[in-house]
């Protein structure tokens, strides 16, 4: 039967119960600390890429300064066909699920203003960049049937679990970018974010009896989040030869409001009903270093670090929020990814390719789980929740001076371990974390966990006019 608890590094179990859900740490990183990287085509053929490039508006996502080098005004707008796909395993069996998304992807705008002046500043730039990401995320958990879980009216097995989260991540940035002499640029950027998510966790149990499947929903699911975001940019890049550059940025940390809506389930004042409560986040400062090199104009390779120097914090207003921010100062690692990207010209014709690592952010966390035979054991994992991501990309387009037209492709891949299913009741509303439904109470002292293998297949296709 179900006897176990959860302890992870040292972290309270009663952690998990005042913050409700493992979904709070992964949508702290995966949606809240992360920057939308959609941007036209060229940019995500060279895998993001341009901190020492730049020459377009999707410089707002990497180094503002690159809208300095820009020397002819520019719009582009670019469709994004995302695919998703997901294989869960655990007990022997894996579920796949896949999804594909349709979206405008990523809009951009450059205005050049030449500067008719005797001194050295050549261009005073202004652009507009929008970045648009879908967060759909469904991972379907196998069950067990030696897990059995014992109701007062009926035993029942574990028929499995099902994760299930959709919505939109976007990012709307403004930018001034200034040319001195055609070797030192400078740049800003002001970036408002807006997030957008519907997430359910619910488990099945099949009764021993008479097969019939009973579904529970997590306390204080289903939920939404509807949240916005600010954060500010700033970036330089220097020539160091005709053929080298180097660029730097640093980008504030973002500054979320989190308004939440949520169903909840046995409270001993109110019943089941909904409910809702706001949160301040702050995450995690990031700086960037670039290195370009421009062997003529036919060929590029742009390389780009970008290192977080915080840690996610939320703003103390209950105990919850206390103990989410003394698991991500326990537990966090710092973000780092690396960006590699080259793009080769032959006339009108480009080919371009590119490659990104984003390591894992947590340290290796070890639970006391329930195995698929019903045993227990304590289980060290390096990947739990979320794990390092690789990308590869690559992309063609034409120019036909004024216009021109790009496609590319991303493949990115990630495997991670998946806790799920641990709920308490407590009798205390804010701490109680079972699931119910309409007529039981599910509670484990336990997490079960399965492996997710993820993939994902990215199109896009870009239309762009230079004036």
């Amino acid at each position: 039967m179900l006897k176990k608890s959860l302890v992870l590094m040292g972290v309270a179990a009663a952690f998990y119960a005042q913050a409700q859900d493992v979904s709070i740490l992964r949508n702290t990183v995966d949606v809240y600390s992360t920057t939308p990287m959609v941007g036209s085509s060229k940019f995500n053929a060279m895998a993001g890429a341009n901190g020492a490039l730049g020459g377009d508006a999707n410089s707002l996502l990497t180094n503002p300064a690159g809208l300095g080098v820009a020397i002819s005004g520019e719009v582009s707008g670019t469709l994004s066909i995302a695919g998703n796909k997901n294989k869960s395993t655990w007990a022997g069996s894996t579920i796949d699920y896949s999804k594909t998304n349709t979206d405008l992807g990523n809009a951009g705008a450059v205005m050049a203003f030449p500067l008719m002046t005797e001194t050295g500043w050549k261009f005073i730039n202004i652009g507009i960049n929008f970045s648009n990401q879908s967060l759909d995320n469904y991972v379907e958990s196998p069950g067990s049937s030696n897990v059995i879980k014992d109701f007062t009216d009926k035993s029942a097995s574990l028929a499995g679990h099902a994760y299930n989260r959709y919505g939109n991540l976007s990012r709307t940035s403004f930018g001034v970018g200034a040319n001195y002499n055609h070797n030192l640029y400078i740049g800003a950027g002001f970036n408002f974010l807006s997030a957008s998510i519907d997430q359910y966790d619910t488990a099945a149990f099949q009764s021993l009896d008479n097969g019939s499947i009973e579904y529970f929903n997590r306390q204080n699911t289903p939920m939404s989040e509807r949240s916005s975001g600010f954060s500010a940019s700033l970036g330089v890049i220097g020539k160091l030869s005709p053929n080298f550059r180097i660029g730097g940025s640093i980008e504030t940390p973002t500054f979320w409001r989190i308004d939440r809506a949520y169903n909840f389930y046995n409270d001993p004042d109110y019943g089941d009903g909904t409910g809702g409560e706001s949160r301040d986040l702050t995450t995690p400062l990031k700086a960037t270093v670039s290195a370009a090199f421009v062997a003529s104009k036919n060929f590029s390779l742009n390389v780009d670090y970008t290192l977080g120097l915080t840690k996610p914090k939320y703003k103390v207003v209950t105990g919850a929020e206390t103990e989410i921010n003394n698991f991500f100062k326990d537990n966090y690692k710092n973000l780092s990814e690396v960006r590699i990207g080259a793009e080769y010209r032959i006339q009108q014709f480009r080919l371009r390719g590119g490659y990104s690592y984003v390591s894992n952010p947590f340290d290796a966390l070890t639970v006391s789980q329930v195995n698929p035979d019903a045993s227990t054991s304590d289980q060290s994992y390096s990947n739990m929740m979320l794990n390092n991501r690789n990308l590869a990309s690559f992309g063609v387009g034409y120019d036909f001076k004024s216009f021109y037209i790009d496609a590319s492709y991303q493949y990115v891949t990630s495997t991670y371990s998946n806790p799920f299913l641990r709920g308490i009741e407590t009798g205390n509303p804010s701490t109680d974390t079972a699931y119910y439904s309409d007529t039981r109470i599910m509670s484990s002292d336990y997490f079960a966990v399965s492996e997710v293998k993820n993939n994902r297949n990215n199109f896009f296709i870009t239309l762009g006019w230079k004036f």
